[in-house]
């Protein structure tokens, strides 16, 4: 059961304990992060049944709560996050998060509450975690006439940026989520990855995935190898990879 607001919020919590030292944990945007916990650790003689489990940013902020059946996610992750309720009876607290983000980044404490009387609940600290995103760059090299399959990474990523070797200072819009499909640009109707099509000299430069603030998930260079055949009329003028010429793919 989904709740609006967070099941505890009907009880009167104690003061929040802050860790002092935080696990590290890193992925890469559109991975899935593990942030781990066992309460079991802490609350040895302790058998809170069932379970009541909290996730908290640093600044306290509430991510994730679950009580039994009653679940309450933050809007920035919903959907994403879980802490599957067959392990957490055995004492694994551990915060799923799926499709990381970049604003996924900072650090997270768990605390599990204990019943202090019928009326109030002590809120126990378990576990401080840093979670670091990163976001993909790689290096491709394709030929003149070849195609390149671009992973949008996570169903977040709003546009495809470029930038031309020749133009180091300018970026173009390639593509924008929701974007119809074009002669030489195809969005994959299930899975986030982007075709261009009929590679050119000039499309060789660096393309950017970015979310919807303009953040960088991921960056590909790409070098396009060959020239076109000097007989081909569409080809236009002979250029080599040195010498590209800047263009918005159609």
């Amino acid at each position: 059961m989904s709740l609006r607001t967070p099941p505890s919020h009907v009880s009167s919590d104690s003061s929040l304990s802050s860790a002092t030292r935080f696990l590290a944990v890193s992925c890469t945007v559109g991975e899935q992060a593990l942030l781990p916990c066992w309460w079991k650790s802490v609350l040895k003689d302790v058998d809170p049944s069932p379970p009541h489990i909290q996730w908290r940013t640093i600044t306290a902020e509430m991510v994730f709560e679950q009580w039994g059946v009653r679940q309450w996610q933050a809007n920035e992750y919903k959907d994403r996050v879980q802490v599957p309720e067959e392990l957490l009876d055995s004492g694994d607290c551990s915060l799923v998060i799926r499709d990381v983000q970049m604003d996924d980044t900072g650090k997270y404490e768990s605390f599990m509450m204990v019943d202090r009387d019928r009326s109030r609940k002590t809120r126990v600290f378990i576990q401080g975690v840093k979670l670091s995103v990163t976001n993909h760059k790689s290096h491709e090299t394709r030929r003149v006439g070849g195609d390149l399959v671009l992973d949008l990474r996570t169903r977040l990523s709003e546009r495809v940026v470029f930038q031309s070797r020749e133009n180091s200072s300018a970026w173009t819009d390639v593509w924008m989520r929701n974007d119809k499909d074009g002669q030489r640009l195809e969005k994959h109707p299930i899975k986030e990855q982007l075709t261009i099509k009929n590679l050119k000299s000039s499309d060789a430069g660096t393309y950017q995935v970015l979310d919807e603030h303009g953040r960088a998930i991921s960056s590909v260079r790409l070098s396009v190898e060959g020239q076109c055949c000097c007989c081909c009329v569409s080809c236009g003028p002979r250029v080599s990879d040195a010498a590209l010429v800047f263009f918005r793919i159609q």
